[in-house]
């Protein structure tokens, strides 16, 4: 029987993910010599055998392979045999054009979490369980090829037993990189508010009974800090939002499982899915008719964020006693990045935390949890970051090394090379200095990890942007992309998209073209220009960005335009609530035009809509109006109000406008009015997209910008356009808001490039 030697290159993410220990028990039973490695294009593999036995190897490569795993494509060659007998683990090599993918942070696995609460074994309770199924990843690498030496456990030397298993070929910890047990591994502490240590035997079942007495604790993760505290405790969620400085934006809660959930919010079966997959991301649920948690978790919505356990620390605290659900929300004050230093701790988190839970494994790079909001059958990613950061999304056209800088708000930029595309981690607003400099860093450690120096830039057109201005002083070429042209180009690049499509672009702002804000955009175009078609009524903003902070300024600006001096007596409601005064001084700057710029902005005309409503006068977080405008909407109204379409494109509001004022309150009525301004809009965008249609031809519909995660709407817009015969298409792997802009801005970018 002839003997043959193939070599294979697997590209993916192959790394720290047990994928050599796999391929290596793989060899063994088939009887097949040869050796496998890490490099910067994943893994190289060589086997020698017998013809038969290769090809079952490598079938079995591409169909077993384990699960945490990625495989992006696998290259094979046939070279000169060596009359190897054995299969062996060669070390890493640090060389190669391409880049390695890093797998991101895992869930604990079954098997850990079989052993973390087995009293017989020798990690009965050991907070950093781990093998090569689960575990930090992205949290701990400080370089690649991913060995323990580029991560931050490369402080904690193995003792004999967790060394055994580590180079056992057979054992579930074979090169685990993170591996490590109560003699040789990280350990935890407990710290008082001054920061000095408490003495405890078990600082796990002491802070948990902290907690449980209504204190708060700051508890050291995978990717960052945790403020924690009893969500069932009215005075401690309380005490959390006056410490934190967040007034009304809703807490992230984690609950021990599935059935405890259920006792104060729905769950679905795609819902039961995704709380429960590798991710384990915060995801949307509605809250059921139970009085469980805190009134103020989430505040006059009628939904919570919900999560279950992700590392064995969480897992622990749920097993000493702990509530039904935690408030678990990321550790910083209100729009600061979340504290994963040590060093910052005190400084940031002292006046808040009454209590830390510390360990000494450092994290290399912070990293959010990652929110998912449930549509349809699907998910639909609102805050990519733990669970999916560094995962890349692959692309047809090859890249030059690349940095888009996406935008100010919900900031995340992306690195490029070859056809990879790299999104960072959900950073925040970048108008805060430490949340500017924490996207300075984060580009800095992701062109470390993937060794990519980018030779062009993409930025956003807008002139003020931090995150523009960043990627303008690089003195590198450079593209400027429209911002909503990006955020369609996203959709389109994710669903290999390449001819014109229709593009509905909404949000709360974005330069456009006029140097106005847009907002509420309908275009024709593709990944290399656009066509405006269609948009929303140019609005006033009194007060400028004032006005989006309070937002009744853009409703008294509507109602005074529609109305004139008639408003006081036709919306006396709003004039009660908002202050005639107030009302009379916003008269008299659109009298003398001061301070008035304009937008045709989606998300203004949610917030006017809301404050006429008289759902909500002030926003004290990111889209509280529209949140609040679409809790309080019932599905069962399919009424619409009347509109128009001018002849220069803008879509008039005001029959809708004046319909809702006599809806205003928050009562059946008010529920009523808020469903028909959904249902007006969904109707008012479909018409667009029919008449683009009828002219064009073009039947794939792109939704992209922040708006598009009000579920209400899509549920009432997406059924609408497929009965026109329309196919509509929203982001996969990326985020429908601003977390999806640098994809869309490479995308444009790439475009430009001559091939």
């Amino acid at each position: 029987m002839s003997t043959v030697r193939i070599r294979v290159d697997v590209r993916g993410i192959v790394q720290g993910v047990g994928f050599r220990p796999f391929v290596y028990n793989l060899a063994e039973r088939m009887n097949i010599s040869g050796n496998i490695l890490n490099n910067k294009l994943g893994v190289t593999i060589e086997i020698e055998g017998s013809k038969e036995r290769c090809d079952k190897f490598l079938m079995s490569l591409a169909n077993q392979a384990p699960p945490l795993s990625r495989i992006a494509d696998i290259k094979i060659e046939k070279i000169k045999t060596t009359g190897d007998k054995k299969f062996k683990i060669l070390h890493s090599v640090d060389k190669g054009d391409d880049i390695a993918l890093i797998s991101p942070d895992n869930d604990v696995c079954d098997n850990c979490a079989n052993e973390l609460s087995g009293e017989t074994d020798r990690r009965y309770r050991y907070p950093f369980i781990n093998c090569t199924d689960c575990g930090p990843r992205y949290s701990i690498i400080k370089g690649t090829p991913y060995d323990r030496s580029k991560t931050s456990m490369n402080i904690f030397r193995m003792c004999a037993k967790c060394r055994n298993e580590y180079e056992s070929p057979h054992n579930r910890r074979f090169h685990a990189q993170p591996n490590a047990c109560p003699v040789c591994g990280p350990s935890v502490k407990l710290l008082d508010s001054k920061g000095n240590k408490v003495e405890s035997g078990d600082p796990i079942a002491d802070i948990m009974k902290h907690i449980s007495d209504g204190k708060i604790a700051a508890i050291k993760g995978i990717g960052g800090y945790h403020l924690v505290c009893d969500a069932t405790n009215e005075e401690a969620v309380t005490n959390m939002r006056e410490r934190k400085l967040r007034k009304d934006k809703p807490f992230a809660v984690m609950s021990p499982d599935l059935e405890s959930i259920r006792q104060y919010a729905e769950v679905s079966e795609i819902e039961e899915i995704l709380l429960s997959s590798r991710e384990k991301p915060v995801l949307l649920l509605k809250k059921n008719d139970k009085k469980v948690l805190a009134e103020s978790v989430a505040p006059s919505l009628n939904e919570y964020g919900v999560f279950l356990p992700y590392t064995p620390i969480h897992h622990m605290l749920f097993s000493d006693d702990a509530p039904v659900a935690l408030v678990m929300t990321s550790g910083n004050v209100t729009d600061e990045p979340i504290v994963f230093d040590d060093s910052m701790l005190l400084d940031r988190l002292g006046g808040i935390a009454d209590y830390f839970l510390v360990h000494n494994r450092p994290i290399v790079w912070r990293c959010d949890d990652s929110v998912v909001r449930v549509f349809g059958e699907r998910g639909l990613l609102l805050r990519r970051s733990r669970g999916w950061v560094p995962a890349p999304v692959f692309i047809e056209r090859k890249s030059p090394p690349a940095l888009a800088c996406g935008g100010d708000l919900k900031s995340v930029f992306c690195l490029a090379k070859g056809n990879t595309l790299f999104p960072g981690p959900h950073i925040g607003d970048l108008e805060y200095a430490e949340a500017f400099d924490s996207f300075k860093r984060s580009i800095e450690h992701f062109k470390n990890i993937f060794d990519i120096e980018p030779e062009v830039v993409v930025v956003d057109k807008h002139p003020g942007y931090f995150s523009s201005s960043y990627g303008r002083s690089l003195g590198l070429p450079m593209t400027e992309v429209q911002h909503h042209h990006a955020h369609i180009a996203s959709v389109m690049l994710e669903n290999r998209l390449e001819k014109d499509v229709i593009g509905l672009a909404l949000d709360g702002t974005g330069y456009g073209d006029d140097g106005t804000i847009w907002g509420g955009e309908v275009f024709v175009c593709n990944l290399r220009e656009y066509d405006r078609k269609f948009h929303f009524p140019a609005l006033t903003l009194p007060g400028g960005d004032k006005a989006v902070r309070e937002p009744w300024r853009i409703a008294a600006a509507l109602l005074y335009r529609y109305y004139d001096e008639n408003l006081f007596d036709i919306h006396p409601g709003f004039v009660a609530e908002v202050g005639e005064e107030n009302i009379r001084n916003v008269i008299m700057m659109l009298e003398s035009d001061t301070n008035c710029p304009v937008a045709t902005s989606a998300g203004r005309l949610f917030d006017a809509v809301s404050s006429i409503m008289l759902v909500n006068h002030f926003n004290n977080y990111d889209g509280q109006s529209p949140i609040l405008l679409e809790a309080c909407a019932e599905p069962s109204v399919k009424k619409e109000a009347p509109y128009s379409i001018e002849s220069d494109g803008s879509i008039d509001f005001r029959g809708l406008i004046t319909m809702l004022v006599t809806y205003a309150g928050c009562n059946s009525a008010g529920k009523e009015g808020a469903a028909i301004f959904h249902n007006t809009i969904a109707t008012a965008l479909a018409e667009c997209c029919q008449g683009i249609k009828k002219e064009s031809g073009i039947s794939n519909v792109c939704l992209g910008g922040g708006t598009f995660q009000n579920i209400f709407l899509l549920n009432r817009l997406l059924p609408n356009l497929e009965k026109k015969g329309f196919t509509v298409f929203l982001p996969n792997q990326l985020p429908v808001n601003d977390g999806g802009l640098s994809v869309g801005q490479l995308a444009v970018g790439l475009s430009h490039i001559k091939s």
